[in-house]
């Protein structure tokens, strides 16, 4: 047997590294990523260990850890993805011998720059340019929700948040309110091409009063100097995609996490804890950045302003069918009569007041009940409390009717916002 000389041989041979982790917490990491946190990106699962879970690893301990015992991010980069598929068909074919040239499959790389997509220089300005999209997916729950974002080109700064079923006018209205409140005007919107934004070109009798509405949008932004850019590209606005991805990786996982089910949960959760954090983390500090948002409006402003506005035509019984149900025009609490079939404009405001537009004034409409709330002849009838005066705002010139119409008309040769 070979002699060794202890002379040469090093103090620490066969002793582990004194940063060597115990293995109990590679073992904790993948027993919780496995059960608690299955479906988070590497990064996001790392930010929840040192936060929640109180572990003081490195974000390469973890990486290396779950890759090793075959656990891949579901956000893996192309790069990752084709590396380890290589891996496994070398084990696999046992080619270990052969050069990468002969596993990949070699081609001309080089496109057209009517095919590419350069990226580009972001805007100077915070609220120069904001690009709004809605996501659908199955964010929380076994039922497809739509999520709407706006955010900041210039900064990656979410500015407004919004869930609701289906990608609607009421919810980028909810939206736009957001920024209003908490920004201000912005100076340009930057959307796709749905009707909400740009209007369809359809027949007269084709159109229906939810389709003459999805309009509206663009005929608010032109009430306060909003320009509105629609584009058929998504990589036109590549940032509020990405932002959708990002919020697809790891805002589901949050709500699944907090056994939040309900729309309502999600959205105070959205709106109150996630859109801070995730600014917190991935947007520059508008702060830092000179701002072309214009002074925020006035409550009564934004309330009228984020309204929609809908042709009517008075009926027989001086009565108004709106939303499957009849309303009344009332001024100081006195019904108003007119001729039937007297045109007029319906404004539904932002927080659901209605007014109605007739001869170019403003009423106040009330809901016409099937039968009365109580009998003057066998009811007890107790002091009614006064009903606070409702604000009737100034006519003002997008509430006449003509000028509504002539926008509607414009609009089937032009975006609605022209």
């Amino acid at each position: 047997m070979r002699k060794v000389n202890l002379g040469f041989v090093h103090g620490n041979r066969s002793k582990k590294p004194a940063k060597t982790l115990d293995k109990t917490i590679s073992d904790s990491i993948i027993l919780l990523y496995r059960n608690k946190y299955q479906g988070f990106n590497f990064r996001h699962f790392y930010d929840y260990l040192l936060e929640e879970e109180k572990f003081s690893v490195s974000y390469t301990f973890v990486y290396t850890t779950l890759m090793k015992n075959g656990i891949r991010s579901p956000k893996a980069r192309k790069a990752t993805k084709r590396r380890l598929a290589r891996e496994k068909l070398e084990k696999e074919k046992k080619l270990k011998d052969k050069s990468e040239d002969e596993i990949e499959i070699i081609v001309n790389h080089e496109v057209s720059l009517e095919d590419s997509h350069p990226r580009g220089e972001k805007p100077k300005y915070f609220g120069e340019v904001t690009e709004m999209d809605g996501s659908s997916h199955l964010w929380f729950g076994d039922v497809k929700a739509c999520l709407h974002l706006a955010t900041d080109k210039a900064t990656n700064h979410i500015v407004g948040a919004y869930f609701d079923w289906q990608e609607t006018l009421n919810v980028y209205y909810h939206v736009f309110y957001q920024i209003l409140v908490n920004y201000g005007i912005p100076s340009l919107f930057k959307t796709d091409n749905r009707t909400v934004f740009n209007y369809n070109k359809l027949n007269e009798d084709k159109r229906t009063s939810n389709k003459n509405v999805l309009t509206q949008f663009g005929y608010a932004c032109k009430q306060l100097g909003v320009d509105i850019d629609t584009t058929s590209v998504s990589q036109a606005k590549g940032l509020i995609e990405r932002d959708n991805g990002t919020f697809q990786g790891r805002l589901i996982n949050e709500l699944r996490l907090n056994n939040i089910t309900t729309i309502e949960g999600a959205n105070d959760y959205l709106i109150n804890i996630f859109v801070p954090k995730f600014n917190a983390k991935f947007a520059l500090d508008y702060k830092k950045f000179e701002s072309v948002y214009e002074i925020c409006p006035t409550p009564e402003k934004i309330n009228y302003t984020l309204a929609v506005l809908t042709p009517r035509k008075i009926d027989n019984g001086n009565s108004i069918k709106f939303k499957n149900e009849y309303y009344q025009p009332y001024e100081n609490n006195e019904l108003k009569c007119f001729r039937a079939k007297t045109e007029c404009l319906v404004i539904k405001a932002f927080n659901d007041d209605l007014l109605v537009n007739i001869d170019e004034k403003l009423y106040e409409l009330r809901k016409l009940e099937s039968h009365k709330k109580y009998s003057e002849e066998f009811d007890k009838i107790t002091e009614p409390k006064k009903e606070k005066k409702k604000y009737i705002p100034p006519m003002t010139h997008p509430w006449k009717l003509a000028s509504f119409k002539m926008q509607l008309e414009k609009a089937h040769t032009e975006h609605v916002y022209a």
